[in-house]
């Protein structure tokens, strides 16, 4: 249903393990720039970290993933694959701060796109952005995906505003 791991030129895909809790909150979960755009606030302590890499570990309809620099091993960030809907993957992700601005994502999610596209069962591969979140935006452009169009007062992201906000939709399909 979900790979075990991803290998890109750059990065190690694998399973988030309740072993990263540390890094995890230290890179990027307590980080109020990074978690702008996410649904979840910033993380208050590592306890509640290790609550959510038990959940991410709990579900059977999605996987999240640590990346990890391939040479370096050190964490990048996490993407979490989705398959709740039949025929349909999502996905989401989040980058810590000094891996920014160093086509890591792009990279990670573009070797996503191409291991759903390549499922049998699967006909489309997509997920939203705040419209604000440029930089998301660019990353789905750069794997490969189309900008579909608008969701008016789509996702609340808590960390700009406690109401839905507009997002765009990003998909790619066959």
């Amino acid at each position: 249903m979900f790979p075990e791991t991803l290998w890109t030129e750059d990065l190690i895909l694998r399973p988030i393990a309740l072993g990263d809790t540390g890094a995890i909150f230290d890179e990027y979960a307590q980080d109020p720039e990074v978690t702008r755009y996410l649904t979840w606030a910033p993380h208050t302590s590592v306890r509640e970290t290790e609550d959510y890499i038990s959940r991410c570990m709990a579900s059977e309809t999605s996987r999240t993933y640590t990346l990890l620099g391939r040479r370096d091993r050190q964490l990048r960030g996490a993407l979490t694959i989705r398959r709740d809907v039949p025929g349909r993957i999502g996905f989401g992700y989040v980058l810590s701060r000094r891996s920014w601005n160093q086509g890591l994502m792009s990279e990670a999610l573009t070797e996503v796109v191409a291991w759903s596209m390549k499922q049998r069962d699967v006909w489309r591969v997509g997920a939203t952005c705040d419209v604000d979140n440029v930089a998301s935006a660019r990353v789905m452009e750069k794997a490969g995906l189309l900008r579909e169009g608008l969701l008016k007062r789509w996702m609340v992201h808590p960390n700009v505003e406690d109401t839905p906000r507009d997002c765009w939709i990003f998909a790619r399909a066959r």
